[in-house]
């Protein structure tokens, strides 16, 4: 497995790993009116932004005999943005590999990490040492709502 800093040339596989992991899990958690929030929000604008400005990383592994993206992580700062695995790779590794190499990289210039919690990753960064601090709802547009917890982790 490699992690490795995402090309312009990646933003259809970013977007095929954030729109299906949204689009497959986020159902289970959210309203339909913050799930397609949530694919509006993580834009080809917003994403190609974001490798502009050489913030996402890809994780590739070698899956049946062939390379393969199966995650990416975006870094602003001190915060960890935009981490998703593609559900048929879920539970194999790969999201915290992606923590730990986001973790690793904000702590080198950084005492504090952030994030904003999806319902379904709520348990795995509290498992990781995160506390919540703030608690947020976004009303979308069809009258949904959409709610997160602003997590920290002192490192």
């Amino acid at each position: 497995m490699v992690i490795k800093p995402a090309l312009i040339s990646d933003l259809n596989i970013i977007r095929e790993i954030t729109r299906a992991t949204v689009s497959e899990i986020y159902p289970h958690y959210y309203s339909n009116g913050a799930v397609e929030f949530f694919l509006n929000h993580h834009n080809d604008n917003n994403i190609t932004n974001d490798i502009t400005n050489n913030r996402v990383f890809l994780c590739v592994d070698c899956v049946d005999s062939k390379q393969a993206a199966v995650g990416t992580v975006t870094i602003k700062n001190n915060e960890i943005c935009r981490l998703f695995v593609l559900p048929a790779y879920q539970g194999n590794g790969y999201g915290k590999a992606l923590m730990d190499f986001a973790e690793t990289k904000i702590s080198e210039k950084y005492n504090e990490i952030k994030l904003a919690a999806s319902l379904s990753a709520k348990t795995i960064y509290l498992k990781r040492g995160y506390k919540e601090i703030e608690y947020n709802t976004i009303k979308t547009d069809n009258g949904d709502f959409l709610c997160y917890d602003v997590m920290v982790k002192q490192v």
